[in-house]
């Protein structure tokens, strides 16, 4: 709910600055991320230099202050400014309110018990702050000492996510005996309506449930990802489409979770490059199988050249 009203104020920012003809969201990504905090708050203090304005990006910012400042030539009427300071002040009231979720959130989290209260072992990759800490707990840190396993290793599964699959599904997975139950309880796995030997539909069931919702969105943000997870999903898109392929990355996901919680394993991620070459023996494979059942032999163009 917080979230949503948040989102809403946002876009009442947006309106007040492209009244103005400030089109700051051209050259930042997020006008509520870093640079776009910055700039608003100097416009709100007074400031209309655009060149000013624009020193304030950060480091990270990939456009330049002069392309910044072009964006921030505009007309700053009293009515606009009053109308982006109202947004702004209501925005951050909503990011305090988060705030204090996370914190009791995070207070419930933090009374289960550990099974271990070593540190998870290194990444391989720099984590921000605000990729793993919530209400000034590391979840990363948090959810290992609970399971004994680095579900941040896994592609996708940020914090938000895993917060959701915990309260949700929890940790202990002894209620479902294999991964298929488990997929099969979130309503994730493919469809079994047939008739007379014959399949009708392979469509998923239709689920409320907030883990299978959780599992989607973080299958969602592996639409661009080098993993191997993330070439699964775009092999699958290219098949069936956006939805089919959300879909499949989510049942997948689930699957994972379920066996690292389930048998303590460590995920260990391939890349792309080995998903792609094992996907490649196993096409071989499959045509080799059905060129002998025709009677041929399957031969590499390269031997056949020489």
């Amino acid at each position: 709910m917080l979230v949503q009203a948040s989102s809403m104020h946002i876009q009442h920012m947006q309106k007040a600055l492209t009244q103005m003809n400030l089109r700051l969201s051209n050259v930042v990504s997020d006008i509520t991320g870093v640079t776009g905090t910055r700039i608003i708050k100097a416009i709100l203090n007074g400031e209309r230099n655009a060149e000013v304005l624009a020193s304030y990006r950060t480091k990270e910012c990939k456009q330049t202050a002069a392309v910044i400042a072009q964006s921030l030539l505009g007309n700053y009427r009293v009515e606009h400014l009053f109308a982006l300071r109202q947004a702004f002040e209501l925005y951050e009231v909503y990011q305090e309110k988060l705030k204090d979720c996370e914190r009791e959130l995070m207070k419930v989290v933090q009374q289960r018990p550990h099974q271990t209260e070593a540190e998870p072992p290194p990444l391989g990759r720099k984590l921000r702050a605000r990729d793993k800490v919530r209400g000034e707990v590391d979840v990363r840190s948090e959810l290992y000492k609970q399971t004994g396993v680095d579900l941040f290793r896994v592609p996708g599964l940020g914090p938000e996510t895993l917060l959701t699959l915990s309260g949700e599904v929890g940790t202990d997975m002894s209620p479902w005996k294999t991964e298929k139950l488990f997929s099969s309880w979130l309503g994730l796995c493919p469809g079994t309506k047939e008739s007379g030997g014959k399949i009708l539909s392979r469509r998923t069931k239709k689920s409320r449930s907030r883990a299978a919702a959780a599992f989607r969105i973080a299958a969602a943000s592996l639409r661009s990802s080098p993993t191997a997870l993330g070439a699964f999903y775009r092999r699958i898109r290219a098949r069936g489409g956006e939805a089919i392929a959300v879909t499949a990355t989510a049942h997948k996901l689930a699957k994972i979770y379920y066996r690292l919680l389930k048998y303590g394993e460590e995920y260990v991620e391939a890349g792309e490059k080995a998903y792609e070459e094992r996907y490649q023996q196993q096409r071989v494979k499959a045509l080799a199988k059905q060129a002998a059942l025709l009677g041929f032999t399957l031969v590499a163009a390269a031997a056949v050249s020489t």
